[in-house]
């Protein structure tokens, strides 16, 4: 009797993309195996399966079942994919070791002035920023910023620790010239705000877990409605990452249990300035060609 076995992708975005298309339908382990390896294939790379497997949270064997649900002989090949990845940057490699040495650092103080807190935020914060070159792709920039330049108006969204990164997008994008409508929730109308998107709308969301209700609720409403969305997000399988159009994750440090907002904050300065370099550069094109 023959069976569909899968085949195994060929290359870590291959697997990326299977992830990504089977993620619903997973059961909640293999799940949580699958946020791993999307969010940190550096380590998947270069861990063992039982330092894999602790870090996880589930048992060596739940890994190699994963492995072999999308086609490999065990967990050993599906690794190789990313190990190879990481064969022309070995300037990241040492990246997930640095904040785990850092992080236990700063747990073993147990006091410390406010020069030695802001050390350590500074600290922790640059290893966030050295990092965000790695998590978000040139392609998936140019993507978003694309998106906001063909979008008729933009609505942004993200409540709870999101509020700044969202208020500064608002408050940038329209700076720039461009049409846009802040989901800022205030009198509890987040859910009528956003009910005058349309198909040629973009809706850009910004949430991290646990992600707010009122963020997930519209992004959900842009979907249904049409509109594209672009998220900025902790993890690419969150609620409002799966349903997006493109998706910018972006992972932040955690200093003495206090989550930053650095790297986001970066990342949506470069989206809004790369709006506005694409805007600028379409408009001298458009004078030159009056002129002629």
């Amino acid at each position: 009797m023959m069976t569909d076995t899968p085949i195994a992708p060929t290359t870590a975005e291959d697997l990326r993309a299977a992830i990504l298309e089977r993620y619903d339908s997973l059961s909640k382990r293999l799940q949580q195996i699958a946020r791993y390896v999307l969010d940190e294939p550096n380590e998947l790379a270069l861990e063992t399966l039982a330092v894999i497997a602790e870090r996880s949270g589930v048992q060596p064997s739940a890994i190699v079942r994963f492995a072999k649900s999308f086609g490999f002989d065990g967990a050993t090949q599906m690794q190789r994919l990313f190990r190879d990845g990481l064969l022309s940057g070995h300037a990241v490699l040492g990246y997930g070791e640095r904040v785990r040495n850092f992080t236990r650092a700063v747990d073993k103080r147990t006091g410390g002035g406010a020069g030695e807190l802001l050390s350590e935020f500074v600290e922790g914060n640059t290893l966030a920023l050295q990092s965000l070159s790695q998590t978000v792709a040139d392609a998936d920039l140019t993507a978003a910023v694309r998106l906001i330049e063909a979008a008729e108006s933009v609505y942004v969204v993200g409540f709870r620790r999101a509020f700044p990164v969202s208020s500064y997008l608002a408050y940038s994008l329209q700076q720039a010239g461009k049409r846009t409508v802040f989901v800022d929730g205030v009198a509890g109308l987040a859910r009528q705000q956003v009910q005058t998107i349309g198909p040629k709308d973009l809706m850009v969301a910004v949430s991290y877990h646990p992600y707010a209700d009122e963020t997930v609720h519209a992004v959900e409403t842009a979907v249904s409605r049409g509109a594209k969305v672009l998220s900025l997000s902790d993890s690419l399988v969150s609620p409002i990452a799966q349903p997006a159009d493109v998706t910018l994750q972006v992972r932040e440090s955690e200093i003495r249990a206090f989550r930053s907002l650095s790297a986001s904050i970066c990342l949506a300065q470069a989206l809004v300035i790369g709006f506005a370099f694409e805007a600028s550069r379409k408009e001298e094109a458009r004078s030159r060609r009056r002129k002629d």
